[in-house]
Parts: structure tokens; C-alpha cells; sequence
């Protein structure tokens, strides 16, 4: 099977997520606490993990419906204007009156790490009832969600998708404590490395990934920067290496990897094999600033993973 060729018909793809307007600072390194740096220089972008995930799967030419908020304000209509451009379906993203668009600082630093700082804004406003209008009005597929809005919403959502039938992709992102609350069973979470740390009190990865596993009684695919990925389930443990990348900011790899992986399982990827693109797609993302900026179409992904095709010489670029 190769990449535009699904094995079987196509499944839509719905993200229940986040949407930012993202205030990027280029500096020469990320400031400790009470420190100030007077060197950045300053962008604005699109962000949100929901809708960076939702943008990632489009541009690979995926069915992809966004559940989301944004303020009844400019920078939300501009927002809206934006995934109209990128195909995203965003008939469900509501204006909220009373919540500006959420905003995300970003800092990237000279060797493309990041730190980032939410203001939820609308996102917050977002419901599990939201989605609710979704699964009934669209055949079952591949869900996403994020912990960029309320958990409480996120886990009705989630339980709310399983029980219709909904593959279901949990990007536990940002994650600070340990997981909570239940999950239904079957789930596939995709926790970096530090989320994963945050989400079990475990460092070493691959028995932090079984922990997690075990709990969800699911899948976990930890996600671990320029080393890759590790796919994780009761019975499997597959580590899937990254290309070389000459990565330049790693801001949105994480997102478009989720993104990625979404669109590869609604085209019938096995997991291994669909988590190896992802990393790939997560890969070339980190050469562009922005975290949309470099998320690959199909033909750049295709290009990339040519075997004849020359690793770059560079460091770190995974997904993370």
C-alpha cells in the first residue's frame, strides 16, 4: 500500500481541540525566571494544538472537521478566514462572546527549543455537547483531542466519541500531573517524553509507556523528539526511529505528528507503519519556523521518505 492509497474507504477525521493566534519570539536563548532578554524579534501565527492538528491532517488531504472556539472578535475571524485556506471543515468552531481568541507566547531559542505560556481565552467555553452535534451528523472515524481545553470536557467528549464508534487519538498535551479520572478502553495517547514523565512519575520511557498503557487499557505512542517514537500496547513494544532534520524550530512537530498519525488511521494504517510517517511528517516540520509553517502535503511527505532520497546533515527534528 503506499500513501495516497487507502486500504480500505476513508474515514473523516474529527479534531476537538484548541485554536490560538500564537505570538512568536525568535531569541537567542529562553530566559530563566526574573530574567530579561531584550534580543527577540516578534511574529504572529496561527496556533491552537487542536487546529495545528487539524491543518497538519488537511494538508495531507484528509476529511477534517474542527470542534472548537474562538472570541467574537477580529483576530477569530481572521482565524476562521485562515482554515477556510487550509480545507478544514470549521462549521463547528463557535464565536464566543464573552472569551477573546485564545493566545499563545511563544519563545524559540537559537537551537529551536521552545517554552510556551496559554491564555485559553474561548477555548475554555468549549463543551463536550459540541461534539455531541458532531458524532451525529458525521459517519464514525477518527477522533482527536488535546488537553488544551477543559479536561472534564475533554474526557466526556472522549467517552462520548468510544461509545459511537470512534477510533480515538488522546494528545495529553500539556500535561503537568498525573492522568485522572476514566478513560474508555481502547484509547491511543500520545504523550511526549516529558508528558509522559508528568502523566506516570516514571523516567524511564518504555516502562512509563507501559504504565500508561495499562491504565487506559489501550495504546500509548510516546513520542521522543529526534529519537523518534515507541509504540507501546499489552503486548507490543515497537520503536520507530526519526530521519535526520535540519531542524530549525520544533514548535508544532508534536501537533503535526498527531495529525499525521490521525490521517494515516482514517486511511487504514497499521499503527507501526502509520506512526514511522508520522515521525516523518513531525520530522520535516521542525525545518521551518512557525508551527504550521512547515507541515508537509502529501508530495513533500512523499518525497521525503524516498529511499534514494539523502538523509540531511543535522541535528534533533522529531516529534515532540
Amino acid at each position: 500500500m503506499t500513501w495516497g492509497e487507502p486500504s480500505a474507504g476513508v474515514r473523516p477525521i474529527v479534531v476537538f481541540g484548541s485554536l490560538n493566534q500564537d505570538v512568536r519570539l525568535a531569541s537567542s536563548r529562553i530566559a530563566r525566571p526574573g530574567e530579561t532578554i531584550g534580543d527577540a524579534s516578534m511574529t504572529l501565527r496561527w496556533g491552537g494544538k487542536g487546529a495545528n492538528q487539524a491543518v497538519a491532517a488537511a494538508r495531507l488531504g484528509g476529511e477534517v472537521l474542527l470542534v472548537s472556539a474562538v472570541g467574537d472578535d477580529s483576530i477569530g475571524r481572521a482565524a476562521l478566514a485562515d482554515l477556510d485556506a487550509e480545507g478544514v471543515d470549521r462549521r463547528h468552531v463557535r464565536a464566543v462572546a464573552e472569551a477573546p481568541t485564545g493566545t499563545a507566547v511563544v519563545i524559540v531559542d537559537a537551537a529551536g527549543d521552545n517554552a510556551i505560556t496559554v491564555a485559553p481565552g474561548a477555548n475554555a467555553a468549549v463543551s463536550a455537547d459540541d461534539l455531541a452535534a458532531v458524532l451525529g451528523e458525521v459517519p464514525a472515524g477518527v477522533l482527536v483531542t488535546c488537553f488544551e481545553l477543559p479536561i472534564d470536557a475533554v474526557r466526556t467528549a472522549v467517552g462520548h466519541a468510544a461509545a459511537a464508534g470512534w477510533e480515538v487519538i488522546v494528545n495529553p498535551a500539556p500535561a503537568a500531573d498525573p492522568l485522572v479520572g476514566e478513560w474508555p478502553d481502547g484509547c491511543l495517547f500520545t504523550p511526549n517524553a516529558h508528558e509522559l514523565v508528568a502523566l506516570t512519575g516514571t523516567t524511564d520511557v518504555e516502562r512509563a509507556a507501559r504504565q500508561l498503557a495499562a491504565q487506559v487499557n489501550g495504546t500509548v505512542v510516546a513520542t521522543l523528539g529526534a529519537e523518534g517514537a515507541v509504540v507501546v500496547s499489552n503486548d507490543r513494544v515497537e520503536w520507530v526511529a526519526a530521519p535526520r532534520a535540519a531542524a530549525v524550530d520544533t514548535t508544532g512537530a508534536g501537533d503535526t505528528f498527531n495529525g499525521a498519525l490521525a490521517w494515516c488511521r482514517a486511511r487504514g494504517m497499521d499503527i507501526v507503519e502509520a506512526v514511522r510517517v508520522a515521525v516523518v511528517a513531525a520530522s520535516a516540520s521542525t525545518e521551518h519556523e512557525g508551527a504550521r509553517e512547515g507541515m508537509p502535503t502529501l508530495e513533500q511527505l512523499t518525497a521525503r521518505s524516498d529511499p534514494g532520497r539523502p538523509a540531511r546533515a543535522a541535528d534533533g527534528g522529531g516529534p515532540s
